[in-house]
């Protein structure tokens, strides 16, 4: 691309975002067509994926759809037939890279590098040969692995592999998630590829983060990804657009440019579920400027969802069960909303309820 870096501000990456991951629910069929599928739809707490899903106009399941462990070892609903490439993908990149990804509990387990998520993958394929509960996994897995992997966990007064590590390299061990009300059990994918030999494809995925939440930069894209910019810069991907957002630079595929730059300002109500893809960029202070709206949002523990409002993120959500068949959904929002607003939130609601099961739903509006 030659001539001047083209120039959008946050506005209009919103409304590309909107557009981008069908928040409008056009062109929306079954829910494993949904672009967002490329990247995942994190699934925590359980069954907020569907419901990002719905909100953006797919109900009902998809066989086509596997919960497995990708994206930083987080729980994602994926297209089945996309996981080998994932697990390539998300493979460090290099011994430092893997280091980098074990937690620092394991001092003399993180120096081992590829060759310690190439044991933990090799002990995955080796355990989860049928269906098992978690805990079972975990103590045989860790019985495999060197034993550097390995430490001394006071709350379950047993020694044992990591958590992180255990989930970072479940898909590529060919493990999936089988949730049964707050129970995970694992079982092994239906097709089951080796271990990777190196990562691969890696590029891809970055492009389609870069579809999705971009434009962005080597450091939110390896934010996401759980790895650094420094390791993500070694495969970052050619044929992107280099464009600045108020003033900052930031990439998105090339192709994709004149749907940023023409991007319409969305007309939509949308109560997004915690953990949303449209959540899920690392350029919180462009999603959300204001700091407390943000320590609102993204919380330690318990997020609640957002309340999406014309692209912007303008307040929080919360449901909870008031008796049999019935759902309460109280809406925090950080500013006045219209009635038409309102009237719209209400509509999302009874459709957030029926995906839930229930017949009947309140609404409450919560301004203090």
């Amino acid at each position: 691309m030659t001539g001047q870096t083209p120039t959008v501000d946050r506005r209009q990456v919103l409304a590309y975002r909107v557009a981008a991951q069908q928040l409008d629910r056009s062109g929306v069929r079954r829910a494993g067509d949904l672009a967002v599928l490329g990247l995942g739809v994190q699934d925590t707490p359980y069954g907020a994926a569907r419901r990002a899903l719905a909100a953006r106009g797919a109900a009902g399941p998809d066989e086509r759809l596997e919960l497995v462990w990708s994206m930083r070892g987080a729980p994602h609903l994926h297209r089945r037939a996309e996981l080998p490439t994932l697990a390539a993908a998300l493979w460090p990149l290099s011994d430092a890279d893997a280091t980098r990804r074990i937690p620092s509990q394991i001092g003399a387990g993180a120096r081992l590098g590829l060759a310690a998520f190439r044991a933990t993958a090799e002990a995955f394929q080796a355990v989860v040969t049928t269906e098992l509960e978690r805990g079972v996994v975990s103590r045989a897995v860790s019985d495999r692995v060197p034993a550097e992997l390995t430490y001394d966990c006071r709350v379950c007064q047993a020694r044992h592999i990591s958590g992180a590590v255990f989930q970072q390299t479940g898909l590529a061990g060919g493990v999936r998630l089988v949730v049964s009300g707050r129970a995970a059990r694992l079982a092994p994918l239906s097709e089951r590829p080796d271990p990777p030999d190196a990562a691969a494809h890696t590029d891809e995925l970055i492009t389609t983060y870069l579809r999705l939440l971009g434009p962005a930069t080597p450091a939110a894209a390896a934010g996401f990804l759980g790895t650094s910019a420094t390791e993500l810069r070694r495969v970052w991907p050619a044929g992107l657009a280099e464009v600045r957002v108020d003033g900052r630079p930031a990439w998105l595929p090339a192709d994709a440019l004149d749907a940023l730059i023409g991007a319409p300002t969305p007309r939509l109500v949308r109560l997004l579920p915690p953990g949303d893809p449209f959540l899920a960029g690392r350029d919180r202070d462009l999603l959300v400027p204001a700091r407390e709206h943000q320590q609102q949002l993204w919380r330690a523990i318990g997020n609640p969802g957002a309340l999406l409002v014309d692209g912007e993120i303008t307040g929080t959500w919360r449901a909870r069960q008031a008796g049999k068949g019935r759902l309460a959904v109280t809406v925090s929002p950080w500013s006045a909303l219209s009635t038409q607003v309102r009237r719209a939130a209400d509509a999302e609601a009874a459709s957030l309820a029926a995906a839930r099961g229930a017949a009947d739903v309140r609404v409450e509006f919560d301004q203090s």
